[in-house]
């Protein structure tokens, strides 16, 4: 299934009911008196949060949204019906914006949440409402009020622990099939992902944390280039980055350095936030190195970058570190959330 992340729809809230004119007319009972009765209220348009959806691809086709109107009133004092309530079923972690008032209307972010995004119409009143001491036949009723009509920005960011930067092949999507039950595809070329993927990585019993593989970055990104610019948004709920840069590249004139510098150029160009979120490098590729030579490449790598932080020397394809890396992540975590 294709990745969409961002749909425009349009939801339209039922309308009331009618009130009714009504007069009780039966025999042996003179002056019966007016008896219309209420109309219903129109159904409300409901977003919730569903676990089992993680795109907005069903919105491709399906746009328009309308939850039933309420019942006209009737005779002998009868209330109309209600319109149901419509619920449409989202991702979590979507974003609900009103185009039309540029505002945010809420965000899904637990499973079976509930956000209101079209109130229904109220009901109209029915003519034994209006009855009176000085007016005992009132043939006055009122019409239901029209339900809200809105026009929805629905965006997604993925809700992730932990999220994986870096230039294409530099080894995300290798690194999260090694920690997780995660397939994304894997080859020796660029934009081999192609749309975020998400994988759960269990370090122990009751022990685990998500991690999210977005689409990798190239230089001038932030100016459209690429695909991983649009996904970045996803990152913006991770609490860890894991930097990922090929120590061992199959061009000589490849620079590790100058690939972390390029990704955080574009960091900075996106947002003056993510660049200050919580980042550690990871040296992937090291089993392409002979064994004597791999701490003084990581090392000059790491002295080139001046870097201060955090750092790990792994293999995702052969595994090697990548234990120890999750168990880090696993105990940081756990960690922040203490604090």
């Amino acid at each position: 299934m294709k990745f969409v992340d961002e749909v425009t729809i349009q939801v339209r809230a039922g309308d009331g009911g009618n009130g009714c004119v009504s007069f009780r007319r039966e025999k042996f009972i003179p002056m019966g008196g007016p008896d219309g009765g209420d109309g219903g209220d129109g159904g409300s348009v409901f977003l919730l949060g569903d676990e089992n959806i993680n795109t907005l691809a069903d919105f491709r086709h399906a746009r328009s949204f309308s939850a039933p109107r309420g019942e006209k009133g009737g005779g002998a004092n009868c209330t109309g019906r209600g319109g149901d309530d419509l619920h449409i079923r989202v991702p979590i972690g979507t974003i609900v914006t009103d185009e039309e008032a540029g505002e945010c209307i809420g965000e899904l972010l637990a499973a079976g949440q509930l956000l209101r995004v079209a109130q229904g119409g109220f009901h109209g009143l029915g003519n034994a409402r209006f009855k009176s001491s000085v007016n005992r036949t009132p043939r006055r009723a009122t019409s239901g009020t029209p339900g809200e009509v809105r026009r929805l920005r629905l965006e997604l960011k993925v809700l992730a622990d932990v999220g994986l930067l870096g230039l294409p092949n530099a080894g995300k999507s290798t690194l999260i099939r090694a920690v997780s039950s995660a397939r994304p595809k894997v080859a020796d070329y660029p934009f081999t992902t192609l749309y975020p993927h998400l994988g759960v990585v269990s370090v122990g019993l009751h022990r685990s944390f998500v991690v999210a593989d977005i689409p990798g970055l190239i230089e001038g990104a932030s100016s459209g280039a690429g695909l991983g610019m649009r996904f970045l948004k996803h990152l913006a709920r991770t609490r860890l980055l894991l930097h990922l840069v090929d120590v061992a590249p199959l061009d000589p004139a490849e620079d590790p350095v100058r690939a972390v510098r390029s990704i955080e150029h574009e960091l900075r160009e996106f947002s003056a936030e993510l660049p200050e979120r919580e980042r550690w490098l990871v040296l992937n590729k090291v089993d392409l190195m002979p064994e004597d030579e791999r701490d003084a490449v990581c090392q000059d790598i790491l002295q080139r970058l001046d870097w201060h932080g955090p750092y790990f020397m792994v293999s995702a394809l052969s595994g090697l570190g990548v234990r120890e890396l999750s168990e880090r992540v696993m105990a940081w975590l756990e960690q922040q959330g203490k604090e």
